[in-house]
């Protein structure tokens, strides 16, 4: 059975899709089989690796539109991006449909936690959600061994955890066990007061549920990015690519 690592935040814009597909390389990096899945309908982890159209062979949506798990077409919808050393499952446009078309359909809050359980064989799932509440990021955290919030150290990044502790919050009633959840420090200013005031409030409100790492800015993000690649691929060397095989390190002993 493949871990389960949801990276969720109702807030867009804070190192969401950075963590999803940065981690996901520095775990591969370890010798560990991930597959890393954009649920987000934007398709950001999708650009970021330089799949721009709509695949032509499949997507996430295919998982959510099969009439079971054993009809989830994995084969054409996953990606081997071999550079990376993490497959992928590009997002689609019609993720953002999903709360209409699934809106009768029993058992719709599981059916991403029923599929990778019959699913290919991998050590890690990573999911990259989508920011907004609804049927998508159910699942997701539904189906998740441990939530990732990655939040900027910014006073503002501060309400798209409230949102997302809601949403966890009123699925925790009806799920048989409370989603596992740890904080992420993100976009962290080394030179600014008013990040280290944020950071401190995070380590004083989530306690042992935040990550020692703490991830800093780094221009090699943005030029990782544009160049279809992740940081640890491109500048094994930097100081971002370093923070994010710390974070692994730390996820493999959780």
């Amino acid at each position: 059975m493949a871990r389960i690592l949801a990276i969720a935040n109702q807030k867009g814009g804070v190192g969401k899709t950075t963590t999803a597909l940065t981690l996901g390389a520095a775990l591969a990096g370890r010798g560990r089989r991930v597959l890393v899945m954009d649920l987000d309908p934007h398709g950001c982890a999708s650009a970021h690796m330089g799949i721009f159209e709509e695949p032509r062979s499949g997507s996430t949506v295919d998982l959510f539109r099969a009439d079971s798990p054993e009809t989830v077409p994995w084969e054409a919808m996953i990606l081997r991006t071999g550079q990376a050393a993490f497959d992928l499952v590009p997002s689609h446009l019609r993720l953002a449909d999903l709360d209409i078309d699934l809106k009768d359909r029993r058992g719709k809050g599981v059916l991403l936690k029923t599929a990778l359980e019959q699913g290919p064989p991998y050590d890690h799932v990573i999911l990259d959600c989508p920011p907004q509440t609804g049927v998508v990021l159910v699942n997701a955290l539904v189906a998740a061994d441990l939530c990732i919030i990655p939040i900027q150290t910014d006073f503002l990044a501060l309400h798209g955890v409230h949102l997302l502790f809601d949403t966890m919050r009123a699925l925790n009633r009806v799920l048989p066990h409370p989603i596992p959840y740890r904080g992420l420090a993100t976009m962290f200013d080394r030179r600014a007061k008013a990040c280290a005031r944020v950071l401190a409030l995070l380590r004083e409100k989530f306690g042992q549920r935040l990550f020692r790492t703490v991830i800093g800015l780094d221009t090699k993000f943005r030029e990782a990015s544009a160049s279809g690649r992740v940081i640890s691929d491109m500048a094994p060397d930097s100081r971002g690519a370093r923070e994010y095989a710390a974070l692994a390190e730390e996820v493999l002993a959780l």
